[in-house]
């Protein structure tokens, strides 16, 4: 039984030879078919057609689309899938125009950026299964994601690009007396899509009701393995657990983290702006002084506090919190790690309270150049945040609260903080007192010795 391919490639062969018809119910007429323009019409004037194929054959009695007519010339079929697509605000979007080489980005983050770029072409090429592009805002998910669509969309396949927050928006929209298509309508045409496209998943608000349907709608395709593109920049222990659970699942999912930055404005970086530490160049391990006009017990804290901070250099993982009082060291123990892996090209924020706040106010002023919620999400998942005298008790009930709301995500996130504080632990706001004192993921350092300046003046 010869496969439809080879069947197909005999058509050709016939039709460009002897005219041969490709079915005995109609044969080719010597007018110019009125769907594709060439003489003879193959297809009757039809634009499908019937193989002969023995009986038994998969593929006996079936309509294929004319030969003539490939789809990725069918302009009509074009114009009415991205209609339905929601893919025209992002026709641009394609792998050939992607910037996937930038030079700012460190071997990390072109490393991801490439591995993602690989991921989604491969998948473009053959959806099976799941993709799932994690990473910041402007690094590229939805450019790649929109390329998957406009790649199927042109190989003739049905495909769905919507945002989390419009697709929820849309579904309680059915319910309104002025609707044009009901719930069960447009849920159905969702969830049973060859191929949905679902951007900036975690970015709804997760009331009972949006996650109900977003674990509906994700559950369906999951168990009927219908192809999915996701991209979110959220904290998946932060979803649904019985959405998050299928988002992890390996056998399905194929998964890529972007850690590279926003590319659309790498000159007005975030992490340039924030930054503090070009202040504190000339505070490195080497000049971090443990020895002068110190007490053995104190050159002995000391030494100790400066191993524990190269170490932590070395490999940033958890927390560290630094302690001590004003002018003992903590500052530069915390910019020479930060200066330490800066030089090696880590993304780092090295920044005090105060300024910080500061940062976050500026960001919502009419005439910010940047957005607040951009701005917060790249201080809280930065790789690396240091964070130098935190102070809770002279701060706002706002600042206090963005502050938690920091920690408290990047320690669900695991991911590598510095932090210093003049304050003894029992002084600290008590819901971060508790993170700290989590000691599988916080490592505290006590600095016991005079300030700088009083070690001076010694005799």
């Amino acid at each position: 039984m010869k496969p439809l391919s080879e069947i197909i490639s005999q058509t050709r062969k016939n039709i460009s030879q002897d005219h041969t018809p490709p079915s005995s119910n109609s044969g080719p007429t010597n007018e110019p078919c009125r769907i594709c323009g060439r003489t003879p019409s193959i297809c009757n004037q039809l634009g499908v057609i019937a193989y002969e194929v023995p009986v038994g054959h998969p593929d006996f009695g079936k309509l294929f689309r004319c030969p003539n007519n490939p789809v990725e010339q069918d302009e009509e079929h074009q114009r009415r899938f991205r209609a339905l697509s929601n893919l025209d605000a992002y026709e641009n979007k394609t792998f050939a125009n992607f910037e996937s080489h930038l030079p700012w980005l460190t071997g990390e983050q072109q490393q991801s950026l490439d591995n993602a770029f690989r991921g989604a072409q491969n998948f473009a090429a053959d959806p099976s299964g799941w993709l799932m592009i994690e990473g910041t805002y402007g690094c590229g998910k939805t450019h790649l994601a929109a390329a998957i669509g406009n790649e199927r969309l042109a190989r003739g396949d049905m495909v769905i690009f919507i945002t989390t927050p419009d697709l929820l928006d849309h579904l309680r929209g059915t319910f309104g007396p002025n609707s044009e298509v009901g719930y069960d309508q447009l849920f159905e045409r969702i969830r049973n899509v060859p191929l949905l496209i679902l951007d900036d998943l975690g970015a709804e608000n997760a009331t009972a009701w949006a996650e109900e349907k977003l674990f509906q709608l994700l559950n369906h395709r999951y168990s009927h393995r219908l192809p999915t593109v996701i991209t979110t920049n959220a904290n998946l222990d932060a979803l649904d657990p019985r959405v998050r659970s299928r988002l992890l699942d390996e056998n399905v999912i194929h998964r890529y983290v972007i850690t590279a930055p926003d590319y659309r404005s790498p000159s007005v970086n975030e992490l340039m702006q924030i930054t503090d530490l070009e202040l504190y160049v000339d505070m490195t391990f080497e000049s971090f002084d443990t020895t002068n006009k110190l007490t053995p017990k104190e050159r002995e804290s000391l030494q100790f506090c400066l191993a524990n901070a190269r170490r932590y250099a070395q490999a940033p993982q958890g927390w560290l919190l630094i302690t001590g009082s004003f002018g003992v060291g903590k500052t530069h123990l915390a910019a020479a790690i930060a200066n330490s892996l800066s030089a090696t090209g880590h993304d780092v924020i090295f920044v005090s309270t105060s300024t910080l706040l500061e940062f976050l106010r500026q960001a919502m002023n009419a005439d910010s150049p940047v957005s607040f919620d951009k701005r917060f999400h790249t201080i809280r998942s930065v790789p690396l945040l240091i964070l130098d005298d935190l102070q809770t008790e002279t701060t706002s009930t706002w600042g206090r609260e963005k502050l938690f709301q920091i920690l408290d995500y990047r320690y669900a996130a695991r991911l590598p903080t510095v932090i210093t504080s003049a304050k003894p632990l029992d002084k600290i706001d008590e819901r971060l007192r508790v993170r700290f004192m989590d000691r599988r993921r916080c490592l505290i350092i006590a600095l016991f010795a005079p300030d700088y300046a009083s070690r001076l003046n010694r005799q």
